[in-house]
């Protein structure tokens, strides 16, 4: 059987989706199928079952085939750093602060780490589907992308293309595409998946024909745009969310920060019919929200000071209402917070906090990731840890009136969590089963997908 490529013909073309996409409907033809990337540059981490850190859309990939966890997903990320290096992650571990040019120089180093993650799903697995990165053919750094070239002629995978119509340019963006691609790559491609089109798609009709007949490239869908709240990979993606609550009872803030990560941690709310959510990046008054969430932060430090300069950092300790507080959030609500190893600063330093909590924070060189059942405000709920800061005395969380903070991540998950937090602020908060929203979401959407491709020419590829 051959693997598949995913490539999109530029940056956001919905490579992430459309990689799940693929491979749910490969699965419940009756295959087992993997998705892998071999490189993301992304904040946003979760925790596998084998302890080990990958890139969020991995992950929602994997949630989505059911399929276990593990380093092999996505065995090289890199997350912001400190000016211009960038934190490298290697099979699931932090391996260094590395600046980019360095990290492009010594890129070869990490093939072998890829192509140990690639052939392991490889073998277990009958289809891998491979989610490229950014654009294949940026000319002067094709000999450096590990997530498209690399993969795909190393592996001789079969390719198909993603093409934004919404971003214009359709018919430039593929033409150029295919052609600057190698003439062995080229040679691969199935065909070209049209994605993101608004209104009537028959108003493409002629467009497919241009692309068939003219490029000879077989056109395998036109995919509507239909918003999905789940697995936000970045801040684009974040900023693309829909929301329309028609029976709204709460209204949060959530403080976006430049280095925001874990944004994941939103996603049921965002999906709550009694909720709005808003992020909040300026200094703007507080006092119409009934709820302030500060979420993760990738540099805690540089997102607190942050915070000192716009003016929010008074507001919010003078917020007299509910504030929830997660890893990075919880950090800064220390009375100290101690970067004494320089690990995200660029000389160690210590930085004063809100004070909300009577401890202090101290950032360690080993980063702490966890995956377990946590016993926190009550509840049992299913999460993760994450993080560099430390402190002996709240080590998991602290709670008292109107203020809950936690290190641990997917705390909104859990429905009972949820549902008795948010009637504690609004009595008439009804509530609702997350995990089954999921699953309708992700088959609805699955559905959708697949009743615009061309399904059989897919298959045809792969056997």
């Amino acid at each position: 059987m051959n693997n598949i490529s995913i490539l999109g013909t530029s940056s956001d073309a919905g490579k992430s989706t459309i990689t799940f996409v693929i491979a749910k409907i490969l699965q419940d033809l009756g295959y087992s199928v993997a998705p892998f990337k071999a490189q993301n540059v992304s904040n946003n981490s979760h925790v596998c079952d084998d302890g080990s850190e990958i890139a969020i859309a991995q992950y929602f990939q994997s949630e989505v085939l059911g399929v276990e966890t593990s380093y092999h997903l996505n065995p090289v990320l890199l997350k912001s750093g400190r000016g211009s290096s960038a934190s490298l992650i290697v099979e699931g571990q932090v391996v260094t602060n590395k600046d980019v040019r360095e990290y492009y120089r010594d890129l070869d180093l990490l093939k072998p780490a890829v192509k140990r993650c690639y052939e392991y799903l490889d073998d277990k697995y009958d289809i891998v589907v491979n989610e490229g990165a950014g654009s294949p053919v940026e000319l002067n750094l094709m000999d450096k992308d590990l997530s498209n070239i690399f993969i795909a002629n190393e592996y001789d995978t079969k390719i198909i293309l993603v093409a934004d119509i919404e971003k214009g340019g359709v018919f430039a963006s593929i033409y150029g595409v295919y052609h600057l691609l190698p003439e062995k790559l080229r040679n691969n491609i199935i065909g070209v998946i049209v994605n993101k089109f608004r209104g009537d798609l028959t108003l493409f009709d002629e467009g497919v024909r241009i692309i068939e007949e003219d490029f000879k490239i077989p056109v395998l869908g036109v995919l509507p745009y239909i918003p999905f709240n789940l697995g936000f990979e970045d801040s684009a993606s974040l900023k693309n969310f829909v929301q329309h609550p028609r029976n709204k009872k709460l209204d949060i803030a959530v403080i976006s920060y430049p280095y925001m990560s874990n944004y994941n941690d939103i996603e049921p709310l965002i999906a709550d019919d009694e909720v709005f959510v808003e992020f909040v990046d300026y200094n703007i008054s507080l006092d119409k929200f009934d709820l302030v969430i500060l979420p993760g932060s990738k540099l805690v430090i540089k997102d607190l000071k942050w915070l000192k300069d716009t003016g929010l950092f008074e507001q919010i300790k003078n917020f007299k209402k509910d504030i929830c507080c997660i890893c990075g959030g919880y950090e800064m609500m220390f009375e100290t917070l101690n970067d004494k190893y320089a690990l995200e600063n660029n000389e160690a330093l210590i930085e004063e906090g809100f004070a909300k909590i009577p401890s202090n924070i101290i950032f360690e060189k080993e980063k702490i990731l966890k995956k377990q059942t946590y016993e926190l405000f009550d509840c049992k709920i299913e999460g993760f840890e994450i993080h560099h800061g430390v402190c002996d005395k709240y080590p998991l969380s602290y709670e008292d009136d109107k203020f809950k903070g936690t290190f641990v991540h997917g705390i909104f998950d859990n429905d009972k969590f949820r549902n008795e937090y948010f009637k504690s602020i609004n009595k008439n908060y009804i509530g609702y089963n997350f995990e089954e929203y999921k699953k309708n979401s992700v088959d609805t959407f699955v559905d959708t997908m697949r009743s615009r491709l061309d399904v059989q020419r897919i298959v045809d590829n792969v056997l």
